[in-house]
């Protein structure tokens, strides 16, 4: 764990506990209806990289805006999109955040912020950078965050929207959530510099920093630091995440293959949850029962949400045409 655990009180650092758990308990509900086949289409889960949504979010404001990726149902609940939305989103209903349009890889809020989800790899970066020239044009102190796997490290667009972001100093922080495999192609075959930090300190002359992505503390830190460079026009920054997700690629997928069952297992004895709740209780900043308590808080919420989701109507097929072309002048 980070050394840094200063919080004005107790109640923030339970509260990134809340919402880890919250996105854990909803991404296996959404795994098992996936299962059931109530979730149409492909499910990318989050289980295991609760810290980096978390930690991240934690220091933005409601009109800071983020860009996710094909996994985004963590960094959507992290951002304020309710269990419901999310759930009915990938059941394909019209109560959906994206009115069942988007479904698991296609979750929009933009009024707190959430720009989209994608299912291409890298577009996140060169969106988020061209938000934060938007807000630099507009004198804003608005942040933008793209959260990006390893995989889209040896994209163009890295290059593109790194470098753009560096030259003009504009207020972006990258994210990149290192869970060693792209799909199933281990990072280390993919590149020589698996330290995507130093590469980014070594190419753009930017902020980059590399923190234990498992680390919901260490996280919030890095994040903190970089949004506040980012608000006061000192420019971006790359936070780089070492994780790992615990369930395959996407659901129905294989999970063993292409990485051994004693990483599997190594990993999951890293649990971002299970080790935040340890440090919460012997911190005192919080009792077992209170701990208990959020659990069964998440449950409940999650359950409703789920049967939410399963009891909303399918969108009218006459509304079919919908949002394809912009309704103003």
């Amino acid at each position: 764990m980070a050394n840094d655990r200063t919080a004005s009180g107790s109640e923030p650092l339970v509260a990134l506990y809340r919402m880890m758990v919250l996105i854990r308990r909803t991404e296996e509900q959404l795994a098992r209806a996936h299962q059931m086949g109530l979730v149409p289409g492909p499910c990318h889960t989050y289980v295991g990289e609760e810290a980096i949504a978390t930690g991240v979010c934690a220091n933005l404001r409601a009109d800071d805006v983020v860009f996710s990726t094909h996994r985004g149902h963590g960094h959507a609940l992290a951002k304020g999109v309710s269990p419901r939305a999310v759930a009915a989103e990938l059941m394909g209903k019209a109560t959906g955040c994206s009115q069942g349009r988007g479904g698991s890889m296609h979750l929009f809020a933009p009024e707190i912020g959430l720009m989209g989800t994608s299912g291409i790899v890298g577009p996140s970066i060169l969106q988020g950078a061209g938000a934060g020239y938007s807000f630099k044009l507009l004198g804003s102190d608005q942040v933008s965050v793209a959260f990006f796997g390893d995989g889209a490290v040896s994209n163009g667009a890295f290059h593109e929207g790194l470098n753009m972001a560096a030259i003009w100093d504009l207020p972006v922080i990258f994210v990149c959530e290192d869970n060693m495999y792209a799909t199933e192609v281990a990072f280390r075959d993919a590149t020589r510099v698996q330290d995507v930090a130093q590469r980014v300190r070594a190419s753009y002359d930017m902020a980059a920093v590399r923190v234990d992505g498992n680390d919901v503390l260490a996280v919030r830190q890095a994040a903190e630091e970089a949004v506040a460079r980012a608000r006061s026009g000192d420019g971006p920054s790359l936070i780089d995440c070492k994780t790992y997700r615990t369930r395959p690629h996407a659901e129905g997928m294989r999970d063993g293959g292409y990485r051994t069952a004693e990483e599997m297992a190594a990993w999951k004895q890293r649990d971002p949850i299970a080790a935040h709740a340890a440090w919460l209780i012997e911190a005192g900043h919080a009792s077992a029962a209170d701990l208990e308590a959020i659990e069964a808080e998440a449950t409940t919420t999650v359950n409703d949400a789920i049967e939410f989701a399963r009891s909303s109507p399918f969108p009218d097929p006459a509304t079919a045409a919908d949002f394809i072309f912009s309704a103003g002048a």
